[in-house]
C-alpha cells in the first residue's frame, strides 16, 4: 500500500510522486482510524482520523485520485471517518483545509467554519529554525 498511497496522494495533492511515505507505520502509530475507497481492488481514495485519546479527533490526508473526484467518494470517506470517531467516543471532529476545499468541507460534509491558529515549526521562518 505504500507505493499506491504515495502515488495517489501525489496526484490528488498535485505533488511529485518521487518520494515514498511510510504509510503503514504512520497509520499504526498515529491513526484512530483510516478509511479507503477502492475500485476493483485499486485504492482511489483515503482519509485518516487522528485523535487525542479522548473527545477530540481530526481528519488528515483526505484525498481522492483525480479520475474519481466529483463522484461523492470524498464525502463518503469523511462520513465513514466521522462515524469511526463517534464510535470511539469522540465528540468533536476537526479539519483544516485550503481555501479551494471550503465548499467541499462546509457544504458537502457539514463542517462549521471556526477561527483557528497555526504555528509553523522548523524550516524557514519557523519556530526552532
Amino acid at each position: 500500500m505504500t507505493t499506491a498511497s504515495s502515488a495517489r496522494c501525489a496526484r490528488a495533492f498535485g505533488g511529485g510522486g518521487d518520494q515514498l511515505t511510510p504509510w503503514r507505520e504512520r497509520l499504526q502509530r498515529h491513526a484512530l482510524s483510516w478509511v479507503g475507497a477502492f475500485d476493483a481492488g485499486r485504492l482511489v481514495g483515503f482519509v485518516q482520523v487522528c485523535w487525542d485519546g479522548g473527545a477530540h479527533a481530526f481528519l488528515l490526508d483526505t484525498a481522492v485520485d483525480p479520475p474519481w473526484q466529483h463522484q461523492g467518494i470524498g464525502r463518503r470517506l469523511v462520513e465513514a471517518a466521522a462515524a469511526d470517531a463517534a464510535a470511539a467516543g469522540c465528540h468533536w471532529l476537526y479539519v483544516d483545509f485550503e481555501p479551494h476545499l471550503e465548499t467541499f468541507y462546509l457544504q458537502g460534509c457539514g463542517f462549521t467554519s471556526t477561527p483557528a491558529g497555526l504555528l509553523r515549526l522548523g524550516g524557514e521562518s519557523g519556530v526552532g529554525s
